[in-house]
């Protein structure tokens, strides 16, 4: 039997397009491998600013809470000087 040198041609490029093809697919593997580390790291950094955001909420002076405080305090010493004189 001979070969058909067409034939052996196409098997040629059958294989060097399955080879880029396999280079392509190890490429995009590798990509979504990378994208999925980076999507961990932003859930975990995003976690740690929210635990930070918390904290700074948790520890913040209750504003207007002390403005009713001073405003009654104030509102008391007036009546206590108005009504001691």
């Amino acid at each position: 039997m001979t070969t058909d040198p067409e034939q052996a041609v196409v098997s040629a490029e059958l294989a060097e397009i399955r080879r880029d093809l396999e280079v392509g697919i190890a490429r995009i593997d590798g990509q979504l491998a990378l994208l999925a580390l980076r999507g961990d790291q932003s859930e975990q950094d995003l976690s740690t600013v929210n635990v930070h955001v918390r904290a700074l909420e948790h520890g913040r002076w209750p504003l207007p809470s002390l403005a009713a405080l001073t405003g009654l305090a104030a509102l008391a010493i007036a009546l206590w000087q108005a009504l001691g004189r």
